[in-house]
């Protein structure tokens, strides 16, 4: 089908993921609620960090940023999903849909940077505890996180930069929300060399943080052995919250690069499924696992719940 005489004006697009989908309605109700709590959680977490003068901390700085990453990677999504399964609108305008695309794939590319930040962060305080607040001060530390979005916007405006010049053929999106693999699939091109650009990019920044975060936990459990018994278990403490949020985003990611990658073909229920799991997961456990294990938070949350009982 050649681009000349096949192309058309697209002004929106259909979202045709959920076609197959059985008690839909059900299953927008149960993302409606995931997502208002994950909302919720993550600001929650934010709104103690920011008035909470002594949590004005690197760490909790670091934190706060992965709150804010959760909160753009569920909202990048969520409404367009709850919108087709709870209210039935099933079209997205053209404009938003890229906005949408940008938006979800820079949160995805975030959520690496600020966990691969995270690792440093753990790393450094436990091999210079005394020089830590020298090293990493919250000047440096807001620096670094501003940086880091400039550098992931500047990778992810590719891929509006590459849809966006391209003829369309369809209207239809194969999946769920406006992800790059679905506009993609809706030009009259070849997807596979824009396939390949984006894989090529994404899979550069997926295995640089995973092998820094990995490095980082190296040098920690190198300087775990030559720890006492009681230092040991505060290393392990400090380091599991961390361990539990990196376990959430990567495992999934993993599991569908690797399917992908070894040909697996998976159904569209099953693919979209993955797809929003590997979303929903690591945004909605991430301000629980800090809440809950991190004690100066916990603390907070404690009196404020004593007040009012």
């Amino acid at each position: 089908m050649s681009s000349q005489n096949a192309s058309i004006i697209v002004t929106e697009f259909i979202i045709g993921g959920f076609e197959k989908t059985n008690s839909s309605l059900l299953v927008g109700v149960v993302i409606l609620i995931v997502y208002v709590v994950t909302v919720l959680a993550n600001l929650v977490n934010i709104i103690f960090i920011i008035y909470e003068k002594n949590l004005h901390k690197p760490m909790y700085l670091l934190i706060c940023n992965l709150a804010v990453v959760d909160i753009l990677y569920t909202s990048s999504a969520s409404p367009t999903v709850i919108g087709v399964l709870v209210a039935g609108v099933k079209t997205i305008s053209y404009v938003p849909c890229l906005i949408q695309m940008f938006a979800l794939h820079l949160a995805g590319t975030m959520e690496m940077f600020a966990l691969a930040v995270m690792a440093f962060d753990r790393l450094l305080a436990i091999s210079c505890p005394f020089h830590y607040h020298r090293y990493l001060t919250n000047a440096r530390t807001l620096v670094l996180t501003y940086s880091l979005w400039i550098v992931a916007s500047a990778f992810v405006a590719v891929f509006p930069a590459t849809v966006s010049p391209l003829p369309h053929c369809y209207t239809v999106l194969k999946y769920t929300f406006c992800d790059y693999a679905a506009v993609i699939r809706t030009t009259c091109v070849d997807p596979e060399y824009y396939f390949n650009l984006v894989a090529i990019i994404y899979f550069f920044i997926l295995v640089f943080t995973f092998s820094f975060i990995c490095l980082s936990y190296f040098g920690i459990i190198f300087l775990v052995k030559l720890s006492s018994n009681i230092d040991r278990i505060k290393i392990g403490s400090t380091c599991l919250n961390h361990l539990i949020v990196v376990g959430c985003f990567y495992i999934p990611v993993f599991i569908v690069a690797f399917l992908t990658r070894l040909g697996v073909v998976l159904t569209l229920e099953a693919r979209n499924g993955l797809l929003i799991g590997s979303i929903f997961g690591p945004s909605l456990v991430n301000p629980f696992v800090y809440c809950y294990r991190t004690k100066e938070i916990k603390c907070k949350i404690s009196k404020i719940f004593k007040i009012f009982a």
